[in-house]
């Protein structure tokens, strides 16, 4: 029996069990009840849907104007992932079109992935009897939501959201296990990876992001293999006086420094022998950590990288071609477009042997634990939702890389590119302990460009809090 047939078997056993019911005298079922409103979140960065990436928490700085100032630049780019707090999520009228005694499908999603699943309504319905309510809400709000809706009972069955939600949703119980079944090998491996949690699959992934190392071509001759040959750029740049600054590195960001950390050997969590963080091994003052900021420190000190640098100002150097290379995702290739600036893009610097590795995020699928139709809800995502038409259909109005692996035939260049600097990523950690690293790492990387404390006092510091939040002395 394949898994369409599955689905329609067992979606002729709900209803025939709803007919019998009916039959008893029993009332007949309703629609399901669209979610009750939270409270408002404290007001914080948020997640972005696509094509905006997801949410990266910007830390917290002294300048109050250069905290509104990349807040608000990172809120408008940088996402698939979080994580501080939300903000308060907006109400959302519902009106369920799903009537009778046909059994149905609540499904919450993102103006990226709305419009191709209420496509799928009609064939749903004429192929399996089951009606899909597709109910649209902003991205930033599903996470907020469902772990107040979920145990309310007024939850979807299916919603969409990122995985580095993973650690709160788990704690929360609002999420059910993920079987892809036979098409396991179908999806990117870090995508998976990235929606495992305790060792169980949580989510049937759909996209990938990652940022990549974009040097405007008109500007080198070569890119840089190594972050000696960064340094030997930068400093040739500034003999010359051709640029303003060769490499926009941006000023405190963990997210954009994490390609540029791991170069050295640094980390932030270690991982155990089944891929899983270990909140315990914090690599924040580790050799390799200290090696990284102190290039930044020695940077700074010779006038070749600037405190100033924020998320904006860096984009602003390279589009206005005051720059010849920057970190950065997908969400700044239309403002280089729309500059006329060109761009390519190039393997992420090394140095002393070690492989960068960027954050990789990951969005996707993810079944309400409290949901009474779960069954059917898997059913759908691995029949209908994991498919080469629909996950196309999601990249054309997302423009990042599909997890699905057999949709990728329908990627542009650019896609491409991204998709192999997120081939030789690392999904960014769902555990809890992360929170504390977006303020605790990025105040320490502000620290060294600030020239406020030394590389190995500003590490110590970020590790020692990082440890504390997670409970590890």
């Amino acid at each position: 029996m394949n898994r369409r047939t599955m689905f329609v078997f067992v979606s002729l056993l709900v209803m025939m069990s709803m007919l019998l019911a009916a039959c008893g005298g029993g009332a007949e079922p309703t629609a399901a009840p669209a979610p009750t409103e939270p409270p408002a979140a404290a007001a914080a960065p948020t997640d972005t849907p696509m094509p905006e990436p997801t949410a990266t928490p910007v830390p917290v700085v002294e300048e109050p104007t250069a905290v509104m100032t990349e807040t608000e630049a990172m809120t408008e780019t940088v996402a698939m992932t979080d994580t501080a707090a939300e903000e308060a999520p907006t109400e959302v009228p519902f009106v369920s079109t799903c009537t009778g005694d046909a059994p149905s499908l609540l499904i919450w999603a993102d103006d990226q992935r709305s419009a191709s699943l209420i496509s799928l309504k009609d064939q749903v319905l004429a192929e399996t009897g089951v009606c899909l309510d597709v109910q649209e809400i902003p991205f930033g709000d599903i996470r907020t939501k469902i772990s107040l809706a979920g145990p309310a009972g007024e939850g979807p069955d299916i919603f969409v959201g990122a995985h580095d939600w993973l650690g709160e949703l788990y704690a929360n119980g609002v999420v059910a296990p993920v079987d892809l079944g036979a098409k396991a090998s179908d999806f990117d491996p870090v995508a998976v990876q990235a929606f495992t949690y305790e060792g169980q699959l949580y989510g049937l992934p759909n996209a990938v992001e990652s940022v990549a190392f974009i040097c405007n071509p008109d500007l080198i001759d070569t890119a840089p293999a190594s972050y000696d040959d960064v340094r030997a750029m930068s400093e040739a740049a500034k003999a010359d006086g051709t640029l303003t600054q060769f490499f926009a590195e941006i000023r405190e960001d963990p997210y954009h420094q994490e390609p540029i950390q791991t170069a050295f050997g640094g980390y932030i969590f270690g991982q155990n022998d089944d891929g899983t963080y270990n909140a315990c091994d914090v690599g924040l003052d580790s050799e390799g950590a200290i090696a990284y900021l102190t290039w930044v420190d020695q940077m700074v000190k010779d006038g070749l990288l600037s405190g100033d640098v924020d998320w904006e100002t860096a984009h602003v150097l390279y589009e206005t071609g005051a720059a010849a290379c920057i970190i950065t995702g997908p969400w700044a290739l239309d403002r280089f477009q729309t500059a006329g600036i060109p761009y390519a893009f190039y393997p992420f610097p090394t140095q002393d042997g070690n492989q960068a590795s960027p954050f990789v995020g990951v969005q996707g699928f993810m079944i309400n634990s409290f949901s009474d139709n779960k069954v059917l809800a898997q059913s759908f995502l691995t029949d209908y939702v994991a498919t080469q038409d629909v996950m196309e259909t999601f990249y054309a109005t997302g423009n990042r890389p599909p997890a699905f692996l057999p949709a990728r035939g329908v990627m542009d260049d650019d896609a491409k590119a991204f998709a192999e600097a997120a081939a030789t990523g690392h999904p960014m950690p769902a555990i809890p302990a992360m929170n504390a690293v977006w303020s605790a790492w990025g105040d320490a990387i502000k620290t060294v460009f600030l020239q406020s404390a030394t590389p190995e006092e500003a590490a110590a510091s970020a590790a020692a809090q990082v440890r504390e939040a997670a409970a590890c002395q």
